[in-house]
């Protein structure tokens, strides 16, 4: 894998944080269903048993987050889904949702990404994306968004 120059080479995880173990670099073949696009991870060397990985920027060694396991992994993804209807639906803007983001888990706006996020924060996340978006009929509890107009559109 040709190596793009390594920054913040302090987050690299060097043990898993669920049991311990050595974490090696490696193809996420054999890990994600199609990775065509040829995608690196962090891998706990105990994996599958223990399924804590963490994907690595394109042409980098660079985790673009803290190690996950599988229930945390699906928390980050459906917070991400809330996330960016704040931005993608016009409530607010993406630099703007990020500011958000980071008055929301009270950090830095450097530090202000879902990759990064326990549980916890991720939750917070969920929930107060919901309630914003439910505020301003943006999303309805069911998956979709209101067409404005009092109906509901399918979303896109």
């Amino acid at each position: 894998m040709k190596k793009k120059k390594r920054r913040g080479a302090g987050n690299i995880p060097m043990r898993c944080p669920y049991c311990g173990s050595p974490v090696v670099l490696r193809s996420a073949d054999g890990i994600y269903h199609d990775n065509s696009r040829g995608t690196w991870l962090y891998v706990c060397r105990n994996y599958p048993q223990c399924d804590a990985y963490v994907r690595v920027q394109p042409g980098t060694d660079i985790p673009v987050g803290t190690m996950a396991d599988r229930k945390l992994r699906a928390l980050r993804a459906e917070a991400h889904r809330y996330f960016d209807r704040l931005y993608k639906s016009g409530y607010m803007g993406k630099q703007e949702a990020y500011g958000w983001l980071a008055s929301v888990i009270s950090a830095p706006l450097s530090q202000a990404h879902i990759g990064y996020l326990g549980e916890y924060y991720c939750q917070v996340v969920i929930d107060e994306s919901k309630k914003l978006l439910e505020r301003k009929r943006i999303w309805y509890p069911a998956h979709r968004l209101w067409d404005g107009e009092g109906g509901e559109a399918a979303c896109g």
